[in-house]
């Protein structure tokens, strides 16, 4: 999804929010048509959450914000997206994303809102296409892809924009992010919400940040920090607080602002939480396919991201990658021609036949051609049932391919069909409501819990209560089963 564009002819343009004039090299029709052409590729990478009802209820929220909006006549399509990261984001033209892993942590219709609004502010001021004029005019021939996805934070999405460059991790910047809370906050209070709901969202996220850096400092990685929204200031923030009190300017006198806790949660009753079975689910180091019938294990301490087409592995040095894929067999081919006439994997060096238990397989090095320039790779061919999977294993050069090679052939021969006992374990884990009826600790709830890692901190974070609150009698909390 990577769009090489000849510069468009600059001009004026009136910005819907100041009402200013000022010189953009985008027109609102390019916008569209931008957002248009990006939104297959969205769906494609992280796939569209499968909640008809939720997601209905996502887009009536988003219209009712966007109804209040500097650009009322755009239409704005708001996609709940199947994904564990927690993230949201906005293309050109009014295409607005959120992830089921962020719904999970949110707790009150108030708090969903907030995020659409914020959103909504970087749509209708346009700061993609004022970025991309920046940046235009600072380097030409940038692709589109480095400025219009800024707040795209996942290892995913690099590999699939792997020419994005820089310009993926920074955000909008500052003064962008303010003008979009200032924006989602006067938009919250026009449609009946309380403001303030950002300052709650921003919580949300930090305590997210503080977890998963202890997490990864533990475990011995890197962190996964999510750097778009909101990531640009701490909930104490003094000018924070002053653009977001603004909004209160536009709160009716004499109504009351829509919180809409419960609503919000029975909404989430049944909510996959973390890994979905359509993808697999990765749990620890080891990834199990319920469909496919298939688990393989990863070295330990490994970083690995699940998409819907393909698998990607990194070790915490970060100093190579492993990609695993997959293809029907259609004709009755021996892996080594597999890999020479269906891959055209013609100049494959070293080659040799490799066993998964007694699946068969072939392997070779080769040189791969990547983002980042040549490398030196190695490619597996595993048969198992009537499907190829490849993996492709490739390190900055040969001395550290050689070094992760063990890594790489260990992943491959690790293919086995799961046995009874293992097939729960694909299962998706689902959130589900429950009511405290007297004194409870989440400590006590984490006993009971299936997540693996950090049970309690999981459940205080998914309630809002991180790092050490507790449930009171009456709450509705959410659990995971």
């Amino acid at each position: 999804m990577i769009f090489s564009l000849a510069l468009v002819a600059g001009g004026c343009a009136q910005n819907p929010v100041s009402g200013k004039s000022e010189f953009v090299l985008m027109s609102e029709s390019d916008e569209l048509r931008l957002g248009r052409a990006s939104h297959g590729e969205i769906i494609e990478e992280y796939g569209r959450y499968d909640n008809s009802e939720l997601q209905a209820y996502v887009q009536r929220i988003g219209e009712r914000i966007t109804s209040r909006s500097h650009r009322p006549g755009l239409v704005y399509r708001f996609t709940v997206l199947d994904s564990e990261e927690v993230n949201a984001f906005a293309l050109p033209g009014g295409y607005i994303y959120i992830t089921r892993g962020l719904l999970a942590y949110l707790n009150s219709e108030a708090e969903l809102a907030a995020v659409l609004g914020h959103e909504a502010g970087h749509v209708t001021a346009r700061h993609s296409v004022r970025r991309y004029t920046a940046q235009q005019a600072a380097s030409m021939g940038f692709t589109l892809g480095s400025v219009f996805l800024p707040e795209l934070r996942t290892t995913g999405a690099s590999d699939l924009f792997s020419l994005i460059g820089n310009a993926l991790l920074s955000g909008y910047g500052r003064e962008h992010e303010l003008e979009a809370d200032r924006l989602g906050a006067e938009y919250l209070a026009k449609s009946g919400y309380n403001p303030q709901a950002m300052i709650g969202v921003i919580r949300v996220l930090k305590n997210h940040e503080t977890f998963e850096k202890q997490r990864a400092k533990a475990e011995n990685r890197e962190p996964n920090v999510y750097h778009g929204l909101f990531s640009t200031h701490p909930d104490n923030d003094t000018r924070l607080k002053e653009v977001i009190g603004q909004a209160n300017v536009f709160l009716k006198s004499g109504t009351s602002r829509i919180v809409g806790r419960n609503k919000f949660l029975t909404e989430l009753d049944g909510l996959v939480f973390g890994p979905s079975t359509r993808n697999g689910v990765l749990r620890g180091n080891t990834f199990y396919h319920q469909d496919l019938d298939l688990t393989l294990t990863f070295p330990t301490g490994w970083r690995v991201d699940n998409h819907p087409d393909r698998l990607t592995a990194r070790p915490r040095t970060n100093d190579a990658l492993l990609q695993i894929t997959i293809q029907d067999i259609n004709r009755r081919l021996l892996p080594r021609e597999f890999l020479r006439d269906r891959l055209k994997l013609k100049d494959l060096r070293n080659g040799e036949q490799v066993y998964a238990g007694n699946l068969p397989g072939y392997t070779g090095t080769l040189e791969v051609k990547t983002s980042s320039g040549r490398q030196s790779g190695r490619v597996i061919v595993i048969y198992y049932r009537n499907n190829a999977y490849i993996f492709l294993g490739a390190a900055q050069n040969e001395e550290k391919r050689r070094r992760r090679d063990p890594d790489f052939l260990a992943v491959a021969r690790s293919v086995r069909a799961m046995t009874r006992a293992e097939r729960p374990l694909a299962e998706a884990q689902r959130i589900f409501l429950l009511q405290v009826k007297s004194r409870t600790r989440y400590a006590e709830l984490a006993k009971k819990s299936p997540i693996l890692n950090y049970p309690t901190e999981q459940l205080r974070l998914l309630n809002g209560h991180y790092p050490r609150g507790e449930p009171y009698p009456g709450d509705w909390i959410k659990l995971v089963r």
